[in-house]
């Protein structure tokens, strides 16, 4: 019985790691998004982790010349 309820556990932990993996989106990704959502140039792009959660973010110069950083939940957390 012990084992069963193990192996069910061990099985949920994978399939709840893999549904989360499955909203993340990558850097390159969420750049490209941005890129398009705002019709402007990528300058720079970098993850970082802000209250214990990853967050990129995205510098884009639009058309006009504006600079703008752009912030996207990784969603991996």
């Amino acid at each position: 019985m012990q084992r069963t309820l193990r192996q069910v556990l061990i099985a949920l932990t994978l399939v709840a790691t893999l549904v989360v993996s499955a909203w993340a989106i990558t850097l390159e990704e969420a750049a490209r998004r941005v890129a398009e959502e705002y019709d402007a140039r990528v300058v720079s792009a970098q993850t970082v982790e802000q209250n214990g959660r990853r967050i990129h973010v995205i510098r884009i110069v639009t058309k006009d010349g504006v600079v703008r950083t752009v912030r996207v939940p990784a969603g991996d957390d």
